[in-house]
C-alpha cells in the first residue's frame, strides 16, 4: 500500500522547516508499504491538487498531522482526499483534543475515518495494518492493558535514514542563487533545517502551552547515543552535498535536565557531531555558565526563549512565574559573549498588559544584544487552563477561532485593553522591531565581529519581518532591498573588500572561516 502522509501549511504564514512526526512515522512504518511525505509548507497545494495526487499516485491511506493554527486547512484537505475515495487518519495536539470535532461527532462534518490520540509512535504499525485490510477503527489510542495512557518510551528509538531520505522540497536556497553559493567556501548550495528531538514532556504547564497535557509533565529522553548518531549522518550528507544543514532541536525545553544536556553535548563535542542548531530553552535555565560553554562549543548558535513579558504580574498570570525579567539581560549577554544569539518571543493580551506595551518591552530589547525578537497575541488552545479559565469567564469571542484561521488576530478580550488596541501593538512591535532603521542598528551592534555575523543577522531579520509582514512576491522583496539599501550596501561593500584582500589559501583564513560558518 502507498501511504501519503501530509502537513498542511494554514494558508497564511509558512513554516521555515519540516515537521518531525512525518520523518518518524515514515520510520515507524511496517515493511511492505511505500511512504511518500509533503509538506504543504514546502509543497503548496489546494485541495484539488491532493485530490488529483492521490488519485494519480493510487494512494491508500493518507496521514495528516496538525496544529491548531493549521486545522482549518487539514480538515479542507481531507475532505477532498475522502471524496476521491482514499481514507485519511488525523493526529496531533488538536485532534486530540477534538476528537469528536474530526469524526463528526459533535453536529459538525466528518473529516476523518480515523484519529490517532495522543503519541501515534506504538499505534502507527496497527492504524497501517487495519487500513490494508479495509478494517480502521474510529479511535486508536496509546493505552496499557488496564485501559490507562502511556507514554512511549524514547530509549529505543527508531533510526531516522537521514542519509536517503530525499529532502529535496526542503532546500532553502532559492534555485537562482544555487550554483552561485554551492562555489562559497563550504558550499551553500543547499541549506535545509532539520527537525530533530533528543526528549519529550515539560514539567512547566504555563497556562497557554499544549505541551505538558499532549507529552506528559515527566521528561522522557533519547539515548545520548541515538542523537549523536543521527547529527552524524546529517553531518555527512551535508559534507557529501556540499550543502549546509542546521538541527533545530524540538524538545519544548531542551536543557529542563541541566546534568542531561550537559552530557549530551559533551558527547556532541567527542564525537566530532557538531552541527549548528537551534534549540528552545528557558531563560533561567541559562544562568549556568557552564552549559552556555557546552551550548557554544557543540554547535548552538541560536536560542529559542519563550520570556512573554517583561512584566512580572503577567508571567504569574500564566503560571510561568520562573521567569524573572530582571535576568534577561544578563542571560542575552552570556549567550552573546559566546556568539549565540536568542530569539526573544513575546506575547501581548495578557491581563496585565496596557496600551503601550509594546513600546515599553521595545525599550527594553533595545539595550540587549542583538537578537531576533518575535510577538505574538495571548491565544487560548483547546483544553488548556487559558481557554477553560476563560471560557468559564465568558471572556471568548470566538470560541471556535482555528475553524477559520485569522494570524494575529484575539479570540478573547484583554482585561485592560481592547482587541483592537492589542492587535495595534503587535503590529506595533514588528513595524518597530524590524524597521531599516532597527535592522541596521542590530547589524551595526555587531561590527567588532566577522562579517559572516553580520550578514547572519541581517538575512535572519529579513526571513523573521516574513512571520508578519509577508514577503510573497517579488515586487515586496525589491520594495525590501530597498529600504534596506544602505546596510546592504555596506554589507557588500565590506564584503567585496574582504574577498579581495583575502589569503591565497582561504582555509587559513580564520575570519572568512568564521564569518561563513555563523549561521
Amino acid at each position: 500500500m502507498r501511504i501519503l502522509l501530509y502537513n498542511p501549511d494554514n494558508g497564511v504564514t509558512r513554516n521555515f522547516m519540516p515537521h518531525l512526526w512525518m520523518f518518524l512515522l515514515q520510520s515507524l512504518t511496517p515493511d511492505g508499504h511505500e511512504v511518500v511525505l509533503i509538506d504543504g509548507n514546502a509543497q503548496p497545494m489546494d485541495e484539488a491538487g491532493i485530490a488529483r495526487f492521490v488519485r494519480q499516485q493510487n494512494i491508500g491511506l493518507v496521514g495528516i498531522g496538525a496544529m491548531t493554527r493549521m486545522i482549518a486547512k487539514a480538515y479542507r484537505m481531507a475532505d477532498a482526499i475522502r471524496a476521491v475515495g482514499v481514507p485519511v487518519v488525523m493526529g496531533g495536539p488538536h485532534v486530540t483534543e477534538e476528537a469528536d470535532e474530526a469524526l463528526g461527532r459533535n453536529g459538525g462534518p466528518r473529516h476523518a475515518d480515523a484519529v490517532a490520540l495522543g503519541e501515534a509512535d506504538e499505534t502507527w504499525p496497527k492504524i497501517v495494518e487495519d487500513a490494508a485490510r479495509g478494517q480502521l477503527k474510529d479511535i486508536y489510542a496509546p493505552v496499557d492493558d488496564f485501559g490507562q495512557e502511556r507514554k512511549p518510551s524514547l530509549k529505543e528509538y527508531p533510526a531516522i535514514p537521514w542519509d536517503k531520505i530525499n529532502l529535496d522540497q526542503f532546500n532553502l536556497v532559492p534555485q537562482l542563487a544555487k550554483r552561485t553559493l554551492q562555489r562559497i567556501s563550504d558550499g551553500w548550495g543547499t541549506f535545509r533545517i532539520i527537525p530533530m528531538e533528543s526528549g519529550r514532556g515539560c514539567p512547566y504547564g504555563c497556562e497557554f502551552c499544549t505541551v505538558t497535557g499532549f507529552f506528559g509533565d515527566s521528561i522522557r529522553f533519547r539515548t545520548n547515543e541515538s542523537v549523536v548518531n543521527e547529527l552524524l549522518l546529517l553531518k555527512a550528507r551535508a559534507r557529501r552535498e556540499g550543502g549546509q544543514i542546521a538541527v533545530f532541536f524540538i524538545d519544548d525545553n531542551f536543557a529542563i535536565n541541566i546534568k542531561r544536556t550537559k552530557s549530551l553535548l559533551r558527547d556532541i563535542i567527542a564525537a566530532g557531531a557538531q552541527l549548528h542548531w537551534v534549540a528552545q530553552i528557558s531563560a533561567n535555565l541559562l544562568r549556568d555558565e557552564e552549559l552556555v560553554d557546552l551550548i557554544a562549543a557543540s554547535g548552538g548558535k541560536w536560542v529559542f526563549i519563550g520570556m512573554e513579558s517583561i512584566d512580572p504580574t503577567n508571567l504569574a498570570d500564566v503560571n510561568k512565574g520562573f521567569n524573572k525579567p530582571g535576568e534577561y539581560a544578563a542571560v542575552l549577554q552570556r549567550l552573546a559573549q559566546r556568539n549565540v544569539y536568542a530569539i526573544t518571543s513575546f506575547i501581548f493580551g495578557m491581563d496585565n498588559d496596557t496600551v503601550g506595551v509594546a513600546e515599553r518591552t521595545l525599550k527594553e530589547i533595545r539595550t540587549w544584544p542583538a537578537g531576533l525578537p518575535i510577538f505574538g497575541l495571548l491565544t487560548p488552545l483547546p483544553a488548556t487552563p487559558l481557554y477553560k479559565r476563560l471560557e468559564a469567564a465568558g471572556r471568548l469571542t470566538r470560541p471556535k477561532h482555528w475553524q477559520e484561521f485569522i494570524p494575529f488576530a484575539m479570540a478573547h478580550t484583554p482585561l485592560k485593553m481592547t482587541i483592537a488596541e492589542a492587535h495595534a501593538e503587535v503590529k506595533a512591535g514588528w513595524a518597530h522591531a524590524y524597521s531599516p532603521e532597527a535592522v541596521a542598528q542590530a547589524v551595526d551592534s555587531l561590527k567588532d565581529k566577522p562579517l559572516g555575523y553580520r550578514i547572519n543577522i541581517f538575512i535572519a531579520r529579513m526571513c523573521f519581518r516574513g512571520i508578519y509582514f509577508p514577503q510573497m512576491g517579488p515586487l515586496a522583496w525589491l520594495k525590501l532591498i530597498y529600504q534596506n539599501r544602505r546596510t546592504i550596501s555596506s554589507l557588500v561593500k565590506e564584503g567585496l573588500s574582504t574577498w579581495r584582500g583575502r589569503p591565497t589559501n582561504p582555509v587559513a583564513d580564520g575570519s572568512l572561516q568564521t564569518g561563513v560558518g555563523a549561521t
